[in-house]
């Protein structure tokens, strides 16, 4: 299997500032992205990543290619961005001790109809809670098991608030 970046991420693990340098401008922009994504505001955004950063080059010698360089800096910094949002009393999602069942004979609307730039509004127009479950599931790829563990959560409730914010999402998307 070919690594991407795998003599940058060696010379990384051993100190060297320039392959780290290297890495970071390969990486700064999309994972800025991911973070202004959970975070909202530009100073926090970019706390975050500088956080992300310096925790990816004092971790290095962890990464062990089980998946791609990116896709374990983009772990990284997703952990730190619910942690910051955590520390400001932001949480992720109401936490109820109740179960919730969902019906599998629900049929999922087509939203392949609705422009691009009306659903990002419509995210952004999310309560907290619901922009991040939309944006860790949609967005970044996780599946229910990722979300329940990332926001110390359960799975049952993660698959509920991901419908509650589904719903709400499409809803808002037909009043733009």
């Amino acid at each position: 299997m070919l690594y991407t970046h795998k003599e940058l991420i060696e010379k990384s693990k051993l100190g060297d500032r320039t392959s780290q340098y290297e890495l970071y401008e390969l990486y700064v922009d999309a994972m800025y992205n991911v973070s202004m994504r959970m975070m909202r505001v530009k100073e926090d955004a970019e706390d975050v990543l500088q956080d992300s950063f310096v925790e990816a080059f004092n971790n290095m010698s962890s990464f062990r290619y089980d998946s791609t360089f990116g896709s374990w800096l983009k772990r990284i910094v997703i952990n730190k961005s619910i942690n910051q949002l955590k520390k400001k009393k932001i949480l992720a999602v109401p936490i109820e001790n109740e179960i919730y069942h969902i019906k599998n004979d629900v049929k999922d609307e087509d939203t392949s109809i609705y422009d691009i730039k009306k659903v990002i509004k419509a995210i952004e127009l999310l309560p907290a809670g619901y922009q991040q479950i939309i944006n860790l599931y949609l967005v970044e790829g996780f599946d229910h098991v990722e979300i329940s563990e990332v926001l110390g959560i359960s799975t049952s409730t993660s698959k509920s608030q991901y419908h509650r914010a589904k719903k709400r999402l499409i809803d808002i998307i037909k009043t733009l």
